[in-house]
């Protein structure tokens, strides 16, 4: 992006550390890899009283907060030309979730100034790339946009068109084999993809994102595209506001508008989304008693202790009633609808980034 706008957007996902650089291991003759990673640990309370099981789910919490080891690849084919890879790690360094290691943002592509970036393997979905990238702000809970996990994460293609005076387009499909299927059944007959992307203008202080993603039920989505667009503008340096809107029929209308500043050793995010219930998920609400709306709001002040260690605070508060369980063959809407009532979600912590 030009200038420091989008880099202002996300100090609070970042911490006001994001100065700290990759460790690189190895650089010559065009080959260069590089080593980056963070700890994090923290304290959680609040949110949901339950979880999908019954069990209580709100009591403080000693946990990781998505700790990570990576390795970054690149090597200059030609003056235009760059083959990269990357590889990443997020272990789980607290008692309860020891056992829950998974593999992240591993990918392999080619990029060109001329001709743009292809990408395969495992990465977040470029509809958070465009639209929902100023408001993924937060290191934990705050995003009421279609986030980067929808549709996303593996078996991925991408395509990153070259930089055309401040203007971008995404695309990317996400593969789903019929194999594991059982035999016969519609899921067995062949194989489906999930695509997604946007376009992106930046000029001066000003950024603007349209974007869409699919959400086929086949693949445990509501079986109706999401479209959204959003907008940053950067008033001064260190202070830049938001807004965004988001719809997807039979599911949810959003509307979100938030600010982050930056001064010295601090940053601080506050966000605010009005999201309205929409079709077979108003319906299902409405049957059951519940509420059609709600009021979303999320707040985090980030301190960097030194260029490679800070502290935060974040508060999310969903103002969820209800939330709806959809099991991965695409259930009808409505058929598990469960009472939530959540509290206020805290999280205190630290992490060191190298």
């Amino acid at each position: 992006m030009k200038k420091t706008l989008l880099a202002t957007a996300i100090a609070g996902a970042l911490g006001v550390s994001a100065a700290a650089q990759a460790a690189t291991v190895y650089d010559q003759d065009g080959t260069r890899l590089d080593l980056y990673g963070r700890i994090a640990l923290g304290i959680s309370g609040g949110g949901d009283k339950v979880d999908e099981n019954g069990n209580k789910a709100n009591g403080s919490e000693f946990r990781d907060v998505y700790s990570r080891f990576g390795l970054r690849g690149t090597q200059q084919l030609s003056s235009d030309l760059t083959a990269f890879g990357n590889f990443e790690l997020r272990p789980q360094l607290d008692e309860v979730n020891r056992e829950g290691q998974q593999v992240r943002n591993s990918f392999l592509g080619l990029r060109s100034n001329q001709f743009g970036t292809v990408q395969a393997g495992n990465f977040d979905s470029f509809y958070l790339d465009t639209v929902a990238a100023p408001f993924d702000v937060y290191i934990d809970r705050g995003l009421e946009l279609t986030g980067g996990g929808h549709q996303a994460r593996g078996d991925s293609l991408g395509y990153i068109s070259p930089n055309l005076e401040g203007f971008q387009v995404y695309l990317m499909g996400k593969h789903y084999t019929g194999n594991g299927e059982q035999a016969g059944s519609p899921g067995s007959n062949s194989s489906a993809w999930n695509t997604a992307g946007g376009a992106v203008y930046e000029v001066d202080a000003l950024r603007l994102a349209l974007g869409y993603a699919e959400d086929r039920a086949r693949t445990g989505g509501v079986g109706e595209n999401i479209y959204g667009g959003s907008a940053v503008y950067e008033f001064m340096p260190g202070f830049s506001g938001r807004l965004a809107y988001e719809y997807q029929s039979d599911n949810e209308d959003k509307i979100g508008v938030g600010m982050t500043y930056a001064i010295n050793e601090w940053a601080f995010n506050l966000d605010y989304y009005r999201i309205e219930s929409q079709g077979d998920l108003k319906d299902a609400q409405r049957a059951a008693g519940e509420s059609t709306s709600r009021n979303a709001w999320a707040a985090g002040a980030y301190y960097a202790v030194s260029s490679n260690f800070d502290v935060f605070a974040e508060l999310h508060e969903a103002d969820q009633d209800t939330i709806l369980d959809r099991d991965t063959t695409g259930s009808e809407l409505g058929d598990n609808l469960r009472d939530v009532r959540d509290n206020v979600y805290w999280l205190v912590g630290a992490r060191y980034h190298f």
